[in-house]
């Protein structure tokens, strides 16, 4: 296994991501964040164009706890509907702030937006949420708690969970590849639905179009920041749990050289331009939240002071650093605590 390992060694040092900030010969800020955007959207490999109209269907409508419930079906693109959980805050005039929660993969498929929402609908999915919630978030529902709050909260199945599912671990694999043969993909086609749902969130009366944060656990932290820097019609990211350097990650046990799990998160060829926090980067100078655990065995601490470094360095050069809020919780793993949520909350209603 020499000459692969070699290899391996020989592409990982080439990569320089010659498009990030301050490495790009572009100068203008703007103009970077265009051409950058435009790069990542290249490498999604799934239509920008599909204008497909949502057609939201609404049902199980629910109220009590200061706030309605109620599922809605839309479509995301031109092949497939999609449902969702939508909660509404109740007794107080709106418009509202609104929040995209992008739930987590934690190979967990039986289940996928009622990870952050409690699901009123279904019985054996409730205790399936009940026992998600308690291993990762305190027990906390975190959309229940942010309608309680007086967001508007969209959350929606990824490809694979949920109702669009459930997809088996090893099926993964399978189903990333049968897209590259297709000529698309599977973590672009994630990417385009988390940014059409922002906009979606967006054309609700019942939302101030200008106060939209999109927030996420895991791989949802990392939907979050994606779709920030793909659309912007967020205003505010808050990410748990998933950040790093590219190159901390790929070292041998690490999830993004495993397959399965990790094709949700590859854009193939993009490596050769951005870095992770180059994409989050595009995102900037907006509002952005970015916590991590100290004993995450899943983001090695060296890759996680990489990326918060070069986060500084973009935030600093549109002089709003004030908007980064990066932060290490040392006594914690890959969780989103009730400690971690109570932060996370005062700081959304203070930027949005």
């Amino acid at each position: 296994m020499s000459a692969p390992d070699g290899l391996y060694r020989a592409l990982k040092k080439e990569l320089d991501f010659p498009l990030a900030w301050g490495t790009s010969p572009i100068r203008d800020f703007d103009e970077w964040r265009h051409t950058a955007r435009a790069k990542v959207e290249e490498h999604l490999l799934v239509d920008r164009q599909d204008e497909t109209p949502y057609a939201p269907e609404y049902e199980e409508r629910s109220e009590g706890d200061g706030y309605a419930r109620e599922l809605v079906t839309l479509s995301l693109t031109r092949h497939e509907r999609v449902r969702g959980a939508l909660l509404t805050p109740q007794g107080r005039p709106g418009p509202f702030p609104a929040v995209l929660l992008l739930h987590d993969h934690g190979a967990r498929f039986d289940i996928g937006k009622e990870k952050f929402v409690r699901p009123w609908y279904d019985d054996k999915r409730l205790a399936s949420a009940r026992d998600w919630a308690g291993c990762h978030f305190s027990g906390r529902f975190v959309g229940d708690e942010l309608a309680r709050r007086g967001y508007v909260v969209l959350c929606l199945d990824a490809p694979g969970w949920g109702d669009r599912g459930p997809v088996a671990y090893e099926e993964q694999q399978a189903l990333a590849s049968t897209f590259y043969h297709l000529g698309s993909s599977l973590a672009g086609l994630m990417a385009r639905e988390d940014a059409r749902a922002a906009e979606f969130l967006a054309g609700l009366d019942r939302v101030d179009p200008r106060r939209i944060a999109a927030v996420g656990f895991s791989m949802g932290a990392y939907r979050a920041w994606q779709t920030a820097a793909l659309t912007d019609a967020v205003a505010a990211v808050a990410a748990v749990c998933w950040m790093s350097g590219l190159k901390q990650l790929t070292v041998p046990g690490n999830n993004v050289l495993r397959g399965q799990s990790a094709y949700y998160m590859l854009h193939p060829g993009l490596s050769r331009f951005l870095d992770f926090p180059d994409v989050a980067s595009i995102a900037a100078p907006r509002p952005m939240l970015l916590f991590d655990g100290g004993l995450d065995p899943l983001f090695p601490a060296d890759g996680v002071r990489a990326a918060h470094e070069r986060l500084r360095d973009v935030w600093r050069s549109r002089h709003a650093e004030e908007r980064l809020h990066l932060k290490s919780w040392p006594d914690l793993g890959h969780v989103f605590t009730d400690r971690m949520q109570d932060e996370v909350l005062t700081w959304l209603d203070r930027v949005l």
